[in-house]
């Protein structure tokens, strides 16, 4: 008989309330490694934006195991949509994927590759930002327009909105801003 109830206590265990309770946990556990592993896979890609880091990578043979390259094979997947939305530094898988070119790996050996490739991405940043300046005042100055046109056609009486300050637009607001610094 005890044999039986030692049985019928290990059927408890195994097919009750502690296999639940086991299964929860070790959920628990592979849902807290899966979210570990893509913080620290987004963080190494993230870090792949700096030419810098790649040099450091290169100096020490990194790019020259192939472990590491079917790692970098492996990380592709950060290209799709689902995954890219939460780079920071987006340039960084331009770098991801000129790292699958072995040329391109030899090259960052050289700090001078490091250097020219950090120059340039600043010339790119310092670009854009005038470009979108530009783009921001050609709006407002559009917008201006189609105030002024319409200004004609309402009543005497009643005055926009845009000239009681009421309604100032946001890009209006950001260009004013800007010329207050």
């Amino acid at each position: 008989m005890a044999a039986s109830g030692e049985q019928g206590r290990g059927t408890f265990l195994r097919g009750g309330a502690g296999d639940k309770f086991a299964r929860g946990i070790a959920k628990t556990a592979e849902v807290e490694h899966e979210n570990l592993r893509f913080q620290v896979e987004l963080e190494f890609v993230q870090c792949l934006a700096n030419p810098h880091y790649l040099n450091f990578l290169a100096q020490r043979g990194f790019f020259k195991d192939p472990k590491f390259i079917n790692y970098l094979v492996y990380l592709q997947y950060w290209r799709k949509s689902e995954y890219a939305k939460f780079l920071k530094y987006p340039q960084c898988l331009h770098f991801l994927e000129l790292l699958q070119y072995e040329h391109f790996r030899k090259e960052l050996v050289n700090s001078q590759c490091a250097k020219f490739i950090d120059d340039q991405q600043l010339l790119h940043w310092q670009h854009y930002a005038r470009k979108r300046i530009r783009l921001q005042q050609m709006q407002l100055e559009a917008h201006q327009q189609r105030q002024q046109q319409q200004q004609p056609q309402q009543s005497g009486s009643a005055q926009p909105m845009m000239q009681q300050g009421n309604d100032v637009p946001p890009l209006q607001q950001l260009q004013n801003h800007q010329n207050q610094k």
